[in-house]
């Protein structure tokens, strides 16, 4: 049976609040992403009190909910905790790492490392607003009466609530070319995940009076290059089986609708056959299953309210992406739309029965790609990861291509087209800047952002790798401890000393030679 949504919730509200209570630490860590939770055990291995505040009850985010299949651009740049990680990972299949993992797994490496912070972890708790005073957070409070006060604050989430709380400058969505001097930011229409040849749009084919399908924008405010709103597109990274013994078959979801895939029905009765492409093989006989072609598991323009909306809103774009996901598996299984070949081989996968149980199999965390982008004193662009502009002040380094998935689906010149796709690597190592995780001079003096770091839309797209969160995650951790001993602001910190801890706890802040010639989109 499909999971209901209080089994399977991006928000779970409290019946009612409950009595208030207080709890101090030094460090308060907002997310229990894998970069939250980097954050937490560096704090705690400084000697530093932590708290985590985490909206799931699950530790780890995408890390451990179906992003099986690492993606790092060049392994040589990850160290310190991220590279502990993949190396427990390993200790677990028999080898020195892993970098192909399954969910559980990965979810057991967190939990053990959040019991070794010793840090109470505060789930199912959201965020209801912070109090400031002179340019700092003092306290965060909770819907549920919980007040955390703390020296430090650090913005793990995926979405970035506690910076905007805080009244920390952020921007949201694609900037225009011109605004960094980039060449992929804004409007795109490229060739990966695209509609190769020409598919009807409308509801009544050759009909236009009839209306456009469902998630098909008219864009009449379509220029290449043009800023906008937009983020790229969300989905779950599934992990399936097809070994018979741990397979719970697909199920049609409550709400089913069958509008919602005749794009890709008419798409595939022109012969498209790339569905199993991105099945990518992790241990255990199981996939990270990830989006591939023009109409996948990428619920194309349903997400951009998320970054700004409330959490009742959040709650119901997140049940939209889990009917539409999971109706697409019930789809492609049982529409008679779909050619026999496909279908007898979709209906030996389902999801494994060892994996979220508390969800039969299916992911608890929706993959939020971006969301609310700090704005720093320093912005990580296109130019920085092409290595036409140095960075001076690093606390990681990023590697993967950059990557944005398709950010809506439009009409243009009478054919359609998938819109925001991007795909570029082949260039080295760079650096991503101290000052690109910390609020600009003159805000918030005790806040890092380690997630939703400053950085440009297309930008972000090479840094939003798990392994570069963790590692800035524990780059923020040490950041916020050495404020803490320096009683100074984060903007304070001297860069000489950061650094110096940074190479001692196993860093990677410069890759040359051979070892940075390795960087892709894998």
């Amino acid at each position: 049976m499909s999971p209901t949504p209080n089994q399977l919730a991006h928000y779970a509200p409290h019946g009612r609040m409950h009595s208030k209570r207080d709890l101090s630490v030094d460090i308060c860590v907002f997310g229990a992403t894998s970069g939250g939770v980097a954050a937490a055990l560096q704090a705690a291995r400084l000697g530093r009190s932590v708290a985590v505040v985490e909206s799931s009850a699950h530790a780890g985010g995408i890390s451990a909910s179906g992003l099986g299949w690492t993606d790092f651009g060049n392994q040589a740049t990850i160290g310190g905790i991220a590279r502990e990680f993949y190396r427990a990972a390993g200790r677990h299949y028999g080898r020195d790492e892993a970098w192909q993992l399954e969910p559980r797994v990965a979810e057991q490496i967190f939990d053990r490392w959040i019991s070794e912070t010793g840090a109470p972890v505060h789930y199912r708790e959201y965020l209801a607003g912070v109090r400031m005073d002179g340019g700092r957070i003092v306290s965060l409070h909770l819907e549920s009466g919980l007040t955390i006060r703390a020296g430090m604050f650090i913005d793990a989430s995926y979405e970035g609530d506690l910076l905007a709380a805080a009244g920390v400058s952020f921007t949201v969505g694609r900037e225009g070319n011109a605004q960094y001097g980039e060449t992929l930011n804004g409007m795109q229409v490229h060739d990966k995940h695209q509609f190769a040849y020409p598919v009807d749009p409308y509801r009544r084919p050759g009909v236009p009076a009839s209306g456009l399908l469902p998630g098909i924008d008219p864009a009449k405010d379509y220029i290449p290059g043009a800023g906008d709103g937009r983020i790229q597109a969300y989905n779950f990274r599934m992990c399936l089986t097809d070994v018979p013994d741990n397979r719970r078959p697909f199920a049609r979801p409550p709400g089913y609708d069958r509008d919602a895939y005749e794009l890709l029905a008419r798409y595939l009765k022109g012969g498209w056959d790339e569905i199993f492409a991105k099945f990518d093989r992790i241990p255990g006989g199981k996939t990270d299953t990830n989006n591939h072609g023009p109409v996948s598991t990428d619920f194309i323009g349903a997400n951009h309210a998320w970054p700004t909306a409330g959490h009742a809103e959040r709650e119901r774009i997140f049940q939209a992406h889990v009917t539409y996901q999971q109706g697409l598996q019930w789809f492609l299984c049982h529409d008679p739309a779909v050619p026999a070949s496909i279908r007898e081989r979709y209906l030996l996968w389902g999801t494994p029965k060892d994996e979220f149980v508390g969800t039969d199999g299916w992911p608890h965390a929706l993959y939020v790609r971006e969301s609310r982008r700090l704005l720093g004193d320093a912005v990580v662009t296109e130019n920085h990861c092409r290595g036409t502009l140095a960075c001076d002040d690093p606390v990681a380094l990023g590697a993967y291509g950059m990557d944005s998935h398709n950010c809506r689906r439009i009409l243009l010149d009478g054919r359609l087209w998938n819109e925001g796709d991007v795909q570029a690597a082949g260039f080295p190592p760079y650096g991503i800047s101290y000052r690109a995780i910390i609020p600009r001079r003159g805000e918030c003096g005790n806040l890092l952002v380690p997630v939703c770091v400053s950085a440009s839309h297309i930008a972000f797209g090479s840094i939003r790798m798990e392994p570069v969160f963790m590692m800035l995650g524990q780059a923020a951790a040490t950041t916020a401890s050495l404020a803490l001993d320096g009683r100074s602001s984060v903007q304070e910190v001297d860069y000489s000393g950061l650094r110096e801890q940074l190479l001692t706890q196993g860093h990677v802040l410069a890759v040359t030679g051979e070892a940075a010639r390795n960087n892709a989109i894998v």
